[in-house]
């Protein structure tokens, strides 16, 4: 979506701060969903997350027994380093292998948590609560990711209690390697997965659902599934176990989307899959790679097919590849997705960050993710970038934060509009004032007293511009602040100048104000 907004100010200055009413009403900025990126350097709107990975302590908490004040800080720090870095969404992972950062009646609490499965965090809190409302206050999303499969990671050193599902249901897994499965052939199996995300999107004030790339186990040489019964009793009159598999995972994408937009319209709903969906060497439609799995043939998931049927809101795959690799090249794989993506989805593309870790074995220069960002700019189909994964931004591996700040993350950006979802904007603010105080300028504004969750104003954009006499246009380098109060202290001012204050309101989708209210003041 573009802001350009074509003002003629008029101010009449005199030697003490003076407030002006505002131009007339903006056009309406919810006629085009993707804005022309190729002919701005900095987007208005874009999605900026960074994955927060609990599996074995991956990113956070640092480690398990952490008491939960030390768990706390170490999550506000991370906020911190991403808003710093100017990202406005967080995706982290509340349950990865059956368990749970939430209190939950289907699944214990997560080892990753205490170092024991189905031991609270002590002193008690709920850890999901606690991230939705810091997140939520620094205006960012917070997306739950969920590993919908994995029952138990290692079948030697997990912790597992007791009254664990695998011991309730042993009939509904199965063996592959070091862990367990649930066996999604089995109809209970995929019901029962839907009950666990819905469980979390009826509780909480989650913005979307992810799931990773994580459905069918990844291929081990010489194991074969142990499926052939299930087959047997639920092929719905499939010839073909493979054909037969993949239908599974499509039932349970469809499943989990119909009950998302069937109890909360408004949560997104995404997936990150491996991004091969097949080699050109397999089928004349895959990309041009030479990947030794993929996400059709080895995963079972057709995430072509997935984008085709509108199932998700966005698909983000893992392009963890530089652009000058031989197999698995990251131009070749962005243009592959461009083509498929669909427009009632977003594309969102999954940078390996980690890989600036110069002790990685193929380390990029942060040059190479900003070349990475350039391109996905540049295609017509991207609307943001996912990184991978949070722990890259306590190391700071290479001074990547500064650099980012300095050149792709110089300016906030506004989260992009879904409006297959809903497009009909909120109302604008009224009664902006302006008062001068201690070379500050303080704004506030009425406030919307809507209880409609699709209509309720929940975010307002402030921008500024330092000039009420010829023709501006309020973009990324106008944006000043994302807040969901009604005023705002604007420190950066100086004497002698004129400043134009413009307030827009989002509702949850982010869909912006037809209209807005600005005001003048000259210091």
């Amino acid at each position: 979506m573009r802001h350009w907004l074509f003002l003629f100010l008029f101010f009449v200055g005199i030697n003490k701060p003076l407030v002006s009413s505002g131009p007339p009403p903006l056009q309406d900025l919810n006629l085009n969903l993707q804005q022309s990126i190729q002919e701005q350097d900095f987007p208005t709107r874009e999605f900026r997350a960074a994955w927060i990975t609990t599996f074995t302590n991956l990113d956070w908490p640092s480690r398990r027994g952490l008491k939960s004040e030390d768990q706390q800080k170490e999550f506000l720090q991370l906020l911190q380093k991403f808003k710093a870095t100017n990202l406005n969404a967080v995706i982290v992972q509340v349950r990865a292998s059956s368990d749970a950062f939430y209190e939950s009646k289907y699944s214990p609490w997560s080892e990753w948590l205490t170092g024991v499965q189905g031991a609270p965090p002590i002193p008690y809190y709920d850890p999901l609560e606690f991230m939705l409302k810091h997140c939520h206050s620094h205006n960012m999303e917070f997306h739950a990711w969920f590993n919908p499969l994995r029952a138990i990671s290692h079948d030697r050193f997990s912790s597992v209690t007791k009254d664990h599902i695998t011991s309730k249901k042993p009939e509904w897994f199965f063996h592959y390697g070091e862990s367990y499965y649930y066996n999604p052939g089995i109809p209970e199996v995929r019901q029962y997965i839907v009950d666990v995300i819905m469980e979390v999107v009826e509780k909480y004030d989650v913005d979307g659902i992810h799931l990773d790339d994580y459905f069918y186990p990844y291929t081990i040489k010489k194991q074969a599934i142990p499926d052939a019964s299930t087959f047997k009793k639920y092929n719905r009159g499939f010839k073909d176990i493979k054909d037969w598999r993949r239908d599974n995972i499509n039932l349970l994408i469809q499943d989990i989307s119909k009950a998302i937009k069937a109890k909360k319209a408004h949560v997104k709903f995404g997936i990150s899959p491996l991004a091969i969906w097949r080699n050109k060497k397999q089928d004349p439609l895959g990309s041009d790679t030479n990947s030794g799995q993929t996400s059709y043939d080895n995963l079972y998931c057709d995430t072509k097919l997935w984008m085709e049927k509108g199932w998700m809101d966005y698909i983000a795959p893992q392009l963890y590849w530089s652009t000058d690799n031989l197999y698995a090249n990251f131009n070749k794989l962005l243009n592959w997705w461009n083509s498929k993506t669909y427009k009632s989805m977003h594309l969102y593309i999954g940078h390996a960050l980690y890989k600036l870790d110069l002790k990685q074995r193929r380390n990029f220069k942060t040059q190479q993710l900003i070349d990475q960002v350039t391109l996905a700019r540049i295609n017509s189909r991207s609307q943001g970038s996912i990184y991978f994964r949070a722990k890259a931004f306590n190391k700071n591996h290479q001074s990547f934060q500064n650099t980012f700040r300095q050149t792709i993350y110089q300016y906030p950006a506004l989260i992009p509009t879904m409006p297959w979802i809903d497009s009909i904007p909120p109302n604008a603010p009224e009664k902006l004032k302006l008062t001068w105080e201690n070379s500050s300028v303080m704004l506030s504004w009425s406030e919307d007293k809507s209880k409609d969750p699709m209509n309720k104003i929940y975010t307002y954009a402030i921008y500024r511009t330092e000039s009420s006499t010829e023709a501006v246009k309020l973009d990324a380098k106008s944006l000043i602040k994302i807040s969901r109060d009604n005023q705002f202290l604007d420190f950066n001012t100086e004497k002698g100048k004129t400043y134009t204050y413009y307030v827009t309101s989002f509702d949850r989708l982010h869909n912006e104000s037809l209209n807005y209210v600005s005001r003048s003041i000259s210091l």
